[in-house]
């Protein structure tokens, strides 16, 4: 993984960067091939070019193999994985690489509102004004109006996930901040302040997937993807029956457990995509860890923090360790292979043995969630 924030280099070079990474992580020697590449991106601002796939591959051992660019907004690695997954459990791949790129800064405030819109419905709700803040500030009203969660609960979930960002080297903000100051922040789209809000982010991330046969090769210290889900919503918030929850989380994450044969008590700690706080509360109850409607004060509580019985977002989540749209799915992976490890340092959880990640594409149209495993 690269490291998340305003970065100068191309996405090329972003992707570079993450590639070195993995390859020097591999336990065994490795030439370099896969078999086939999927390769998470928006394509922010459409400045990359159509054939990306090739290009991010270019200079690497593994030119000439089928490579996929895969687009589902900020679910786009996400998807990459799942699909280098099922492609290896077809036995039609043994080596997959899965990985995701996006370069945000060098674009315009103005621009990067258009492009962040086009993850939501373009035919009623852009063209009436509402921005990507917007879209959740209406869950995070309707959640607060119907279960009484306050702002108070929002910044504790930025309170958190900055603590843990400031123990995570690849995080954009590795500083902490306390309640206060979140409260103070100016607002964005109200009830949200600034620290409610995901940045704007550049960074890759890649994931080395092999076939279970293949594994001796590689590792004698493997991570296991033992389940894979994924879903679907209507893309425009007028045509959804709740505002307080996302459908596509629940039918992913019940398909990824269920792959698994786990239950969500039996993970160790969760990666959830908290591209604003009340994203993370949502999928804290969307996924059952807490009660519908209860998220909001157990994070309050302490009860999502590293010395939980089930933590959330270890790697500081996209709120702090940042937002690179299509790398950020693929991210999440990167952060279970270090807290499976015992890498994580200052934001390792205790004798986690599994873990479960969750990517959404903008304002929940879409869903992967992916269930993670060390050997016991």
């Amino acid at each position: 993984m690269s490291r998340f924030g305003a970065r100068p280099e191309t996405p090329k070079q972003l992707f570079d960067e993450a590639w070195r990474e993995m390859a020097g992580r591999v336990g065994k020697p490795w030439n370099g091939k896969v078999d086939e590449a999927w390769i998470g991106t928006v394509g922010f601002g459409g400045h990359q070019p159509g054939n990306s796939s090739a290009l991010f591959l270019q200079g690497t051992p593994s030119l000439g193999a089928p490579a996929h660019r895969v687009e589902n907004a900020c679910a786009s690695s996400g998807f990459a994985i799942r699909d280098a997954f099922l492609a290896i459990r077809s036995g039609t791949v043994d080596v997959a690489l899965a990985a995701g790129v996006e370069s945000m800064t060098p674009f315009s405030k103005a621009h990067r509102g258009y492009w962040l819109g086009v993850s939501g419905d373009t035919e009623v709700e852009r063209a009436a004004g509402l921005t990507f803040p917007g879209v959740y500030a209406l869950m995070a009203r309707a959640h607060m109006q119907e279960f009484g969660t306050t702002r108070e609960h929002l910044a504790a979930v930025a309170v958190k996930n900055h603590a843990n960002g400031a123990n995570n080297p690849h995080a954009q903000f590795q500083k902490p901040t306390t309640l206060e100051k979140a409260l103070a922040a100016p607002l964005v789209a109200d009830p949200l302040g600034l620290f409610d809000c995901c940045s704007t982010t550049d960074g890759a991330a890649a994931l080395l997937l092999v076939g279970e046969d293949r594994v001796p090769e590689f590792t004698d210290h493997p991570i296991w993807l033992t389940g894979s889900g994924a879903a679907t919503d209507s893309l425009a918030l007028h045509d959804r029956a709740e505002l307080t929850g996302m459908p596509a989380t629940r039918k992913a994450a019940a398909a990824a457990l269920g792959m698994a044969s786990r239950s969500i008590r039996d993970m160790g700690a969760v990666e959830v995509h908290d591209c604003f706080t009340i994203a993370e509360i949502m999928a804290s109850e969307d996924l059952g860890l807490f009660a519908k409607g209860k998220g909001g004060f157990a994070a309050a509580e302490g009860k999502t923090g590293l010395v939980a019985s089930i933590p959330i977002n270890p790697s500081g989540g996209l709120k702090a360790k940042g937002h690179p749209l299509g790398a950020s799915g693929a991210g999440q992976a990167v952060e279970v292979f270090e807290q499976l490890r015992g890498l994580a340092g200052g934001r390792q959880v205790k004798d986690v043995r599994r873990m479960l990640t969750h990517n959404v594409g903008g304002s929940g149209a879409t869903c992967a969630v992916h269930v993670w495993e060390a050997d016991a």
